[in-house]
């Protein structure tokens, strides 16, 4: 990714997201390394201009009504690899290198052993 710590083109990147309720948006985080869906959490504007200018990923804690920036409690820290918006500007995808657990209870992901049962689909059934 370009460099983003200047104001102007930190500003016109947070200018194109739009946050959409409570002024928030969605950030799915994945290994850089492996493509695994890591977890998903919440940014507001700051949030991602510390994510951008930093190479450490924030987000915004609902439930607590703070910022927290990934490992500084639990050591388990992402570093930025590369951060992309989806095509309507509401959505974040932001590639880290993991050290430790991504899961606030202890799993390498937020989705480790939580698959639901869901019916298969076939393209070839549909042709």
């Amino acid at each position: 990714m370009n460099d983003a710590t200047g104001a102007s083109g930190s500003d016109a990147v947070l200018d194109a997201l739009v946050f959409a309720h409570e002024g928030l948006l969605p950030a799915i985080v994945q290994d850089d390394e492996s493509g695994e869906v890591l977890m998903l959490a919440w940014m507001d504007r700051e949030a991602v201009r510390r994510t951008l200018t930093t190479g450490r990923v924030t987000f915004w804690s609902r439930s607590r009504q703070e910022y927290w920036r990934k490992g500084d409690t639990s050591g388990h820290r992402q570093y930025v690899r590369g951060v992309a918006m989806d095509c309507d500007g509401d959505t974040l995808l932001v590639r880290v290198v993991q050290i430790g657990a991504a899961c606030h209870t202890g799993t390498r992901t937020c989705f480790t052993g939580r698959e639901l049962p869901a019916a298969v689909g076939d393209p070839e059934q549909d042709a």
